[in-house]
């Protein structure tokens, strides 16, 4: 570990912002308004599905004249995109697409996502803000934890460190015993995961003998999974740094749609240069007030690839005014969703995944419910799943391992799996509830 004098990060001067973050909030609007124009005209004009979805409720790209002609326009939905699998969302041929990537599904077909050359520079361009206003500067180096691959987390974020001017360690996901052994011998200043496996890291560094606070990270920029300020406080204590919340999701673009910044730690800045987000009752499609708690929705400004208009998240939070960027509004840290997605330790799991997974091994029963506990500092998720009448103790157990396996290899996660006895779980009188929360 480093023996040299930890210090803090620091805000960064104005004069190191970008113009879109100096900007007032009227400026902002003026902004989003000329862009929320183009943008719904692209989509209009270049993808079937919007096209067909503006028809429907008779709206038009004329009929766009201020900001909040944008409640004239139809939600778009993670259906949607799985409807239009694989490329029926793009809006640009494809010879102008320079990446694909993709985001879990809730039936085996993942939600495909493009972007364009431009696409990326300004997504790196996000990124690089977002770790910015973290505090990382150019020339300090980066440990990258997330993973790579169609996952937009590892080169999201890998490429907006280059776009920085920081150095990339590209480490990736899992090695956690390497993980610690490159943070212990490169001294990265800033470590960028998710929360929880941060604190796996962190595990991994006491066992090995190491102090964490000793190390020479300054600062995690972490997402992918909601995250509490207790969680927060427990990361900053055991590694005597600061922790950031970094926001974005693969529909809407990635890592970088938002950041926390350093100076306030206060919920993440929105870059509502690039992005309009509204809130709303995630029951009736209702829009609500600024303050005020329900679902977030994104449409994109800027994209040209693979624009959104009004994607429903899922994620809830609210809506609050900028602090240490005024012209651009915060959002409350996100601790949940209001659907029926699981966030398991940075993994997203739907129960008619695992479901999937029970048919097709003998002697399991499809009657199974799941239950999240936290009986440390992580979430666990148990699946309480009745054996078949006919499979005795020795064919359960087998077919609890398969099941265990199959999770992990399928859906990437571990879980626990209690086999219990034919008939002793509760039989669906109509909607089935699959999950029991009791954290």
């Amino acid at each position: 570990m480093s023996t040299l004098t930890k210090t803090r990060l620091h805000a960064p001067a104005a004069d190191e912002l970008d113009p879109e973050e100096r900007m007032s909030r009227d400026e902002i609007q003026s902004l989003q308004l000329t862009r929320l124009q183009h943008t719904v005209r692209h989509a209009y004009a270049n993808v079937p599905l919007y096209t067909r979805k503006f028809d429907e409720v008779g709206v038009h790209p004329d009929d766009i004249r201020t900001l909040d002609d944008v409640h004239k326009l139809p939600f778009t939905t993670k259906e949607d995109l799985r409807v239009s699998y694989p490329f029926g969302m793009f809006a640009v041929p494809m010879d102008q697409v320079a990446r694909i990537h993709t985001s879990s599904g809730t039936t085996g077909l993942p939600t495909v996502v493009g972007y364009t050359k431009n696409d990326l520079r300004m997504w790196a361009g996000l990124v690089a803000r977002s770790l910015r206003a973290s505090g990382v500067r150019p020339g300090m180096k980066v440990h990258n934890a997330y993973g790579y691959g169609l996952f937009t987390g590892g080169l999201g974020a890998h490429a907006g460190i280059e776009a920085l001017g920081a150095v990339a360690i590209p480490m990736s996901g899992g090695q956690t015993n390497k993980q610690v052994q490159m943070i212990r011998d490169f001294e990265p200043d800033v470590i960028m995961s998710t929360p929880s496996y941060l604190l796996t890291i962190t595990d991994a560094m006491v066992a090995a003998g190491l102090d964490p606070r000793l190390s020479s990270l300054k600062a995690g920029v972490l997402g992918a999974e909601p995250w509490t300020n207790h969680m927060r406080r427990e990361l900053e204590e055991r590694l005597d740094f600061d922790a950031l919340d970094i926001y974005g999701l693969s529909e809407v673009m990635g890592p970088g749609v938002g950041n926390e910044c350093i100076e306030s730690k206060d919920g993440p800045h929105l870059w509502e240069d690039n992005f309009l987000p509204e809130i709303i009752d995630g029951d009736t499609g209702h829009v609500l007030d600024d303050g005020e708690t329900g679902e977030l929705v994104f449409t994109s400004l800027t994209k040209e690839a693979f624009p959104v208009i009004r994607y429903r998240t899922r994620d809830l939070t609210r809506l609050l005014p900028g602090t240490a960027r005024p012209g651009m509004r915060r959002m409350e840290k996100v601790t949940g969703r209001n659907d029926d997605m699981i966030i398991l330790r940075g993994v997203n799991l739907f129960p008619t995944q695992i479901e999937e997974i029970v048919l097709g091994i003998e002697h399991l029963s499809p009657h199974f419910i799941l239950e999240l506990t936290r009986p440390g500092r992580m979430d666990e998720l148990t699946v309480r799943i009745e054996r078949h009448e006919d499979s005795d103790a020795s064919t359960s157990d087998r077919a609890c391992a398969i099941l265990i396996e199959r999770v992990k290899d399928q859906i990437g996660s571990s879980v626990n799996v209690l086999i219990v006895e034919p008939g002793s779980l509760e039989r669906s009188q109509g909607k089935h509830k699959r999950v029991y929360d009791l954290r």
